[in-house]
């Protein structure tokens, strides 16, 4: 082999392993591409304020994005770090899927925010601090819905039976029929 071959052969493998550092980042995070519509309540001195404030959160990448944050303190996208990542069955026997979030910046005027929240499946809840020269200036309690919201649950097939010449119709679940021993007669 050539000397250029050896270079042009290692050039490409680093470029690939470039490429999927990439693609694998973006599919391991469970927030990437999902958008949060949050209320963010002040909170004075231990009371709620009465109006509470609508935003976004976006995140992407491993940031997140929120028009209020940027709007009022000037934070842009902030990282963030998945502390906890866990699948556990709820009461009903369903995967519910548990994330615990934290972001942390400080800007130049040495004032930080400070992002704690807890996603479960497609509900956000959390607080948001922001202090000064380490001294407590804002605290926002957060709470919110993913903007697509629930999933919609299965409608019920409508099953029509002709007996004897008449037609009855009945609401049933997509499970499997049962035998006709179990159906209702008439």
């Amino acid at each position: 082999m050539s000397r250029l071959q050896i270079v042009s052969f290692k050039s490409l493998t680093i470029i690939i392993f470039l490429f999927l550092g990439l693609f694998s980042r973006a599919e391991n995070d469970p927030l990437h591409k999902r958008v949060f519509n949050v209320k963010f309540l002040e909170i004075k001195d231990g009371a709620p304020a009465k109006k509470a404030t609508m935003d976004k959160m976006s995140f992407k990448d491993g940031k997140l994005f929120s028009d209020f944050l940027y709007d009022k303190y000037a934070y842009k996208w902030l990282k963030y770090r998945i502390n906890k990542d866990s699948i556990y069955m709820d009461s009903t026997d369903t995967e519910v899927r548990l994330l615990e979030v934290e972001a942390t910046a400080t800007d130049e005027g040495n004032q930080t925010v400070i992002i704690n929240f807890v996603v479960v499946e497609w509900d956000i809840d959390g607080t948001i601090k922001i202090t000064k020269n380490d001294k407590l200036k804002k605290y926002y309690e957060i709470a919110g819905r993913e903007k697509g919201g629930k999933p919609k649950k299965k409608k019920k097939k409508k099953v029509i039976e002709v007996v004897d010449g008449e037609s009855t119709s009945e609401q049933r679940d997509p499970s499997p029929a049962s035998p006709p021993s179990e159906q209702k007669k008439e």
